[in-house]
């Protein structure tokens, strides 16, 4: 593994700080993740909340733009919210480009008849709530991978393990990848775990976590962390682009996910919210650019996974009922 804090690499402010006697310690090649992706690379990016084929066509042209690579584009509304034709296309236009598209299986809590969920606790939260909900999540799921969608993004424990068993079974394609959303990311390194023997084969982790806290997930498991650089006002709205590098030297494999704070809330899209959907949409892949250029400037923007690759590679899974 090369240590990303190599001698060309500096960190933010470091000569200027060293020059006035106020350097930090180096860092601890311990506290380093020894994992990488399959086929080598230790980070991924993500563009979320693409949430239709005319936000992805906004995404792509500007991505090409601005010369920011993508691995995965994601979408939070939900399968539910788009018809065939508005699946196909974004799937025929990811694939063309070798980017990975996720959609989100519904429903949720949020929008269920549960009141909990707008209580002080805020109940269940997101999770799928009775027989029906998880129905209705296993039925986008099968929906959304006939029509070429290769990722499914969900946000209930059960709903995760019932499309692994799916897909052990051959109910849905062997290939098809499934990631845990924010909105139930877990906090220490055995939640993690779980969500990796459940079957996840990315998981996106609050972007309120310390560097520690990234440690010592990487200490237990090997399964692809997602997380906000930016982070939208709802999860927090926290943007911790000057710790990139850190970032990814502890938590890869690592997606580099490029939210917006200071945004509206998007979920479930209507054609309504059109115009700040395609204006946010093209903000996100800026804000990739200048995460990216951060890197380079830092001299650590190597060792970014082959673009087109998707797979996480072997992870450890509990057995699936016969």
């Amino acid at each position: 593994m090369t240590d990303v804090f190599a001698p060309a690499v500096r960190r933010p402010g470091e000569h200027a700080l060293t020059a006035l006697g106020l350097a930090a310690p180096a860092p601890d090649p311990a506290d380093a993740s020894p994992h990488t992706f399959p086929g080598g690379g230790r980070w991924r990016t993500e563009i979320p909340s693409c949430e239709g084929p005319e936000a992805l066509a906004v995404v792509l042209a500007e991505s090409a733009r601005l010369d920011v690579p993508v691995h995965r584009i994601s979408q939070g509304s939900g399968v539910w919210m788009l018809t065939d034709a508005e699946i196909t296309e974004m799937a025929g236009a990811s694939a063309e480009r070798g980017i990975e598209l996720c959609l989100f299986t519904g429903p949720r809590g949020t929008w269920d008849t549960g009141g909990s969920v707008r209580s002080d606790s805020r109940g269940a939260g997101v999770r799928a709530r009775g027989h029906d909900a998880v129905a209705g999540c296993v039925e986008d799921a099968v929906r959304a991978t006939e029509l070429g969608v290769k990722c499914l993004l969900v946000a209930d424990e059960g709903v995760l393990w019932t499309l692994h068993r799916a897909r052990t079974a051959g109910v849905l394609p062997a290939d098809t990848t499934l990631k845990v959303s924010a909105l139930i990311g877990p906090v220490n390194p055995a939640s993690y775990a779980v969500y990796e023997h459940l079957g996840a084969d990315s998981v996106n982790v609050p972007s309120d976590l310390t560097l520690a806290h990234l440690t010592e997930i990487r200490r237990l498991s090997a399964a692809p962390m997602d997380m906000y650089i930016e982070a939208p006002d709802d999860l927090g709205g926290y943007v911790r682009m000057y710790e990139v590098a850190e970032l990814i030297r502890r938590g890869a494999p690592l997606y580099l996910k490029f939210g917006l704070s200071k945004a509206p809330g998007l979920y479930p899209y209507g054609h309504h919210l059109r115009e700040v959907t395609l204006a946010t949409a093209r903000e996100r892949v800026r804000r990739g650019r200048l995460a990216l250029d951060l890197l380079q400037r830092h001299g650590a923007d190597g060792e970014m996974a082959p673009l087109g690759s998707r797979l996480p590679g072997p992870l450890r899974r509990f057995d699936t009922p016969a």
